[in-house]
């Protein structure tokens, strides 16, 4: 900065002045000179300091941000036995009341129930993405179907398209369009998400099939179904099993079916069995995939 000089200097003409004015004012007979009047002397403002762009603090963030998000155990009580189910609310679910979320129903394997995918770690790896940034905030939705081998498992479909997903969509804050709902399962849960995701393709936009386990007599469906699904309206699919899966024959049956019917779809073998150990080696893949889908939410 240009350092100011604060002396004065001398002004010798501006004295002269003033003596002159007082001798022809001691003198009667002098006859006095009337003076120009001397305009003041500009004085320049002072020096202003140099204007700075204040940035202000951004909102502090919600703590909320960095706990993990909350589960719920719901039931529909109107069937027999009871339809159970847990649901997955992300964090800040309850701080940000105006936003409304994706949902994804996870179908869990044969002898199994609703925990399967919480056991397997699905939740905590949402959490993880949710928090880095890296996901777009969704629900889960996990539906029981342990009554695979009773008169409730025959009619699991029914219940979670006509019963369950209207039931979700009216008690949480969903985006209740299929681009923002996406079913995927677990062995024979994959075989409910192969049924109802072509099946009724009109209530979701996203399929993953994890080591499927094709539902009897569905194999001979599915070509029916993927020529119903306008070509604009085709699902976004996910497929992975082990190699040493049993069910990978029909699984690769399925997967030339898509292609002959020009489906697009995503297809990854890996070493592995039909097994916990494999699932959970894989979950998080699974997830992030299904994130995917959903980063820009409209």
């Amino acid at each position: 900065m240009r350092r100011m000089n604060t002396r004065q200097a001398k002004r010798p003409a501006a004295a002269c002045t003033a003596f002159l004015i007082l001798i022809a004012a001691c003198s009667p007979s002098a006859p006095i000179i009337p003076t120009a009047t001397q305009p003041p002397p500009t004085v320049s403002p002072p020096p202003q300091p140099t204007p700075t762009l204040r940035v202000l603090p951004s909102a502090t963030p919600l703590a909320c941000l960095s706990q993990p998000g909350r589960l719920e155990e719901d039931s529909l009580d109107t069937f027999r036995p009871t339809q159970k189910f847990r649901v997955y609310l992300p964090p800040c679910y309850d701080e940000k009341p105006e936003e409304r979320y994706p949902v994804l129903y996870l179908l869990h394997g044969q002898t199994y129930t609703d925990d399967q995918w919480l056991r397997l770690g699905a939740t905590q790896v949402l959490d993880d993405l949710i928090h880095t940034g890296e996901a777009h905030p969704f629900i889960v939705v996990l539906p029981d179907d342990r009554y695979w081998n009773l008169e409730a498992g025959a009619g699991f479909g029914d219940r979670l398209i006509n019963d369950i997903i209207p039931y979700i969509d009216s008690t949480y804050r969903t985006l209740p369009d299929r681009d923002y709902r996406a079913i995927g399962g677990l062995s024979r849960g994959a075989g409910w998400s192969l049924r109802l995701g072509l099946a009724e393709w009109q209530m979701f936009g996203t399929i993953g099939l994890h080591s499927l386990a094709v539902l009897q007599k569905d194999a001979s469906r599915v070509d029916e179904w993927i020529a119903g699904i306008p070509a604009e309206s085709r699902p976004r699919i996910f497929m992975d099993i082990g190699d040493q899966d049993p069910e990978l024959s029909m699984a690769q049956r399925i997967e030339r079916q898509f292609n002959t019917r020009d489906i697009q779809y995503e297809w990854h073998l890996y070493s592995g069995d039909h097994t916990e150990s494999y699932w959970s080696a894989h979950v998080e893949e699974y997830i992030r995939w299904y994130a995917e889908g959903w980063n820009d939410p409209q």
